[in-house]
């Protein structure tokens, strides 16, 4: 039930996110025009893409969280969170390129920006972005990281521009505006290209990072009866949700019930890891497994 609250919690939070961001989206389009700021106007466009992303990521996460498994997804729609999470990313990439080309031909020619107005969004966008991550705070699913991080990025940047209209009122250093753009989307793709490399990481099967894949295997050797390990893989299914199969051999075997005990023990063995779902095959001689050509 607690897991239940939990997710419930977390499809909220997004739904709320996604419905703060459309709205300062369309409040930065208006204010980015009004102030001629390319930094605001530039951050309209990356906000309209999180708009975007926070949107299917909502979808996504109530979808996973809801929906059991089928005959066409056997282990349901978890997967499906990394999917959001590989597209936020790609889409924040795909925005961040854009912006450094605008801010790059502004720099070279610096217009004047209406600061009093830019200071007034500011305050506006540090609050609504702010709050939007307050209400993602303590992410657990990769999806839910990716957008929770746009969000606080958005609050450093929006920071950062209330900084830069207040130097406007008393100077008139409107290479900042595009500078300030510049610098924010370098640190925005720094960011997101740590998270592209985790989901990335995470579709290509690799053992999820708190997992030693080797000490795994050493606590199955350990398991009374058991001759060998062989083919023991562990992936993720979200990046919260992992997944074990592996093969045993085993030894001094008489009687069909030990082999039962020797699987109940194997997942003793393995508690603290508290696997979503696991598959151990057991046999009695190595030539029996058609699959045993190393040690694995």
């Amino acid at each position: 039930m607690a897991h239940s609250h939990e997710v419930t919690g977390s499809t909220k939070n997004l739904k709320i996110a996604f419905f703060i961001n459309v709205g300062f989206t369309c409040l930065e389009i208006v204010g980015g025009f009004i102030t001629n700021s390319i930094a605001i106007i530039s951050d309209a466009l990356h906000d309209l893409g999180d708009s975007l992303s926070l949107g299917l990521a909502w979808y996504l996460e109530k979808k996973a969280s809801r929906e059991g498994p089928t005959n066409k997804f056997s282990f349901g729609y978890a997967r499906f969170r990394l999917l959001g999470a590989l597209v936020n990313a790609l889409v924040l990439i795909g925005g961040s390129v854009y912006i450094v080309m605008e801010a790059v031909g502004r720099f070279q020619n610096p217009e004047p920006v209406k600061s009093l107005w830019m200071m007034g969004i500011a305050v506006i966008g540090v609050a609504a972005n702010g709050y939007a991550a307050w209400r993602t705070r303590g992410a657990k699913s990769l999806n839910e990281k990716v957008i929770s991080w746009h969000l606080l990025e958005d609050v450093l940047g929006w920071l950062a521009v209330l900084i830069v209209s207040i130097i406007l009122q008393f100077k008139d250093w409107y290479f900042l505006d595009p500078a300030l753009s510049i610098g924010i989307t370098l640190v925005i793709l720094n960011g997101v290209g740590r998270r592209l490399w985790d989901t990335l990481y995470l579709l290509l099967q690799g053992v999820p990072e708190n997992i030693d894949l080797e000490e795994i295997r050493s606590k199955l050797r350990e398991v009374k009866h058991v001759q060998s390990v062989h083919h023991t893989h562990i992936w993720s299914l979200d990046g919260e949700h992992h997944v074990l199969t592996t093969h045993l051999v085993l030894e001094n075997i008489s009687e069909y019930g030990k082999v039962d005990q020797v699987r109940q023990h194997a997942l003793e063995a393995l508690k603290e890891y508290d696997f979503h779902h696991h598959t151990i095959q057991v046999e009695l001689d190595q030539k029996t497994c058609k699959l045993n050509n190393d040690t694995t």
